[in-house]
């Protein structure tokens, strides 16, 4: 089993920043690199999309319309997951949500993942 738990959710104004951090605990503490760690979000009516996520050994992958603002790292030390997302707009906001799954990481595909944190808000508006 593996717990994600999501912080660093808030309000920002268009142009601003945001760091998130999903904290990660379980089977996963002595496992690090058998597991994929994707952050994805929701905006309310609409589906969970992908954000960006990193493979137990680094490799990483971008939804090409987050690429240029967003950066995904992971420290398995710590057990962390970090977003960092630049230069917000208003279409960035949504529940933000930390997933987990064994074995090599799926985009695209939320329906593969294993483990769900309860999500982080960010709303971004003047």
């Amino acid at each position: 089993q593996v717990q994600l738990v999501e912080s660093g959710g808030g309000s920002v104004q268009p142009g601003g920043s945001l760091k998130l951090t999903c904290t990660a605990s379980g089977d996963i503490n002595t496992e690090d690199r058998e597991y994929c760690l994707a952050w994805f979000r929701q905006a309310p009516g609409k589906g969970r999309e992908a954000v960006a996520s990193v493979e137990g050994g680094g490799e990483i992958r971008y939804k090409p319309s987050v690429e240029d603002r967003a950066t995904i790292s992971r420290d398995n030390a710590k057990h962390t997951l970090l977003l960092q997302m630049n230069n917000l707009k208003p279409t960035d906001s949504a529940e933000y949500i930390c997933a987990a799954r064994r074995g090599v990481c799926f985009l695209y595909s939320p329906e593969d993942y294993e483990y769900w944190g309860q999500g982080a808000q960010v709303t971004v508006s003047s």
